[in-house]
């Protein structure tokens, strides 16, 4: 049993809990301003607590050889979850974490060390203005998990904005993007016609209850030049404790519709979720 005691304090960005898991020894649950934001396992660093956290490691799998080291680039920091689970998965990765949320970046490395041998750079700035200035051709993945609270920022969301992310990335590289929304999917449709404008394979996964309407949660989008291996994708989703739907071809065209894609000026964040959509069990 877990018999840790809790840490709070302010952010740059709000109010931050670190809350012990009872259940597992050295396991953390991450809020800001009372969201969750991350689950991290000391131990266990492979544990993904968070379902849509599960579905981005099962891509982060199948995007390279299994083991095979990548350069990583994680926009918004959290709690570290993914970079901790490629460093366990894919040792000798090289990967830079960008949190615009310095004190966050400090609570977590004070009480949630790395663990050693890992390599990653922490950055505190925007995670627009670090691609803007990044150097082109230099990540394998980029994997976009950043909420100002419980919202993605209307800036991460336009052609502009993935341009960026398209030029960091070398030939071959993947972008990864953690994204809520409910029916009728006016934002989710909106990103994946974005997409479209800067690259050529899109493959959404979800949760079915998620796609059917039926409740508000997060879609996992991968976006490359090249296509990703779906069926492996679609194997590992169907086998997971929380299956989920792996969409792409002419499924997902249909899915996007008359969707256009987002312009700087025309850009807004993703939709506010209902009370209690993201609540801590």
């Amino acid at each position: 049993m877990n018999e840790a005691i809790p840490f709070a304090r302010s952010v740059d960005h709000g109010f931050a809990k670190l809350m012990p898991d009872v259940d597992r020894e050295r396991a953390w649950l991450l809020t800001v301003d009372g969201a969750p934001q991350s689950y991290v396992d000391l131990d266990a660093p492979t544990h993904l607590e968070f379902e849509y956290a599960r579905r981005l490691g099962h891509v982060l799998d199948v995007v390279a050889e299994p083991g095979a080291a990548l350069d990583v680039l994680h926009l918004g920091g959290g709690a570290l979850t993914m970079p901790r689970y490629v460093a366990a998965t894919r040792p000798g990765s090289r990967q830079g974490v960008v949190e615009v949320d310095r004190g966050l970046l400090e609570l977590v490395a004070e009480h949630l060390p790395l663990p050693e041998g890992a390599r990653v750079a922490l950055h505190a700035s925007d995670a627009r203005a670090w691609l803007e200035s990044g150097p082109s051709d230099s990540a394998d993945v980029i994997v976009a998990d950043v909420f100002g609270g419980s919202r993605v920022p209307a800036h991460l969301t336009s052609v502009d904005y993935l341009r960026e992310a398209a030029r960091v990335l070398r030939d071959g590289g993947f972008y990864l993007a953690n994204l809520p929304d409910a029916a009728p999917f006016a934002f989710l449709r909106s990103q994946l016609a974005t997409l479209a404008t800067v690259f050529e394979e899109l493959v959404l996964i979800a949760e079915p209850g998620v796609l059917r309407g039926r409740r508000f949660g997060n879609a996992v989008l991968v976006a490359g030049h090249e296509p990703v291996d779906v069926a492996a994708l679609a194997r590992l989703m169907a086998a997971d404790a929380f299956p989920a739907r792996v969409e792409h071809g002419a499924a997902l065209r249909d899915f996007v519709g008359d969707a256009r894609a987002v312009r700087d000026e025309d850009a807004v964040p993703s939709p506010e979720p209902p009370d209690g959509a993201f609540g801590i069990g």
